[in-house]
């Protein structure tokens, strides 16, 4: 299974009604640290973030992902949305 489905499948604990994954690790070539993981761009909807703010949402995409935050993704920009701010 590559990162991408690794990520998609784990982030299903969250019960997404919508979700987008953007690879943008060519944008980052020969930066030092882009050999040790991918770069992307999250963009996340969810009834789980109802009344968290946004480093709790973050927190909380972080923990879903657990250890591919230090194996696999080298950086990770988040957009976590409810679904009526979405």
């Amino acid at each position: 299974m590559n990162i991408e489905d690794e990520i998609y499948k784990r982030l299903d604990a969250l019960s997404p009604s919508s979700i987008a994954l953007e690879d943008e690790s060519s944008q980052h070539a020969g930066h030092a640290g882009a050999a040790g993981g991918k770069h992307f761009r999250l963009t996340i909807v969810s009834s789980r973030f109802n009344g968290l703010n946004a480093v709790a949402r973050h927190r909380l995409v972080y923990e879903t992902l657990g250890d591919l935050m230090q194996k696999g993704i080298h950086a990770l920009a988040i957009n976590a949305y409810t679904p009526e701010e979405f």
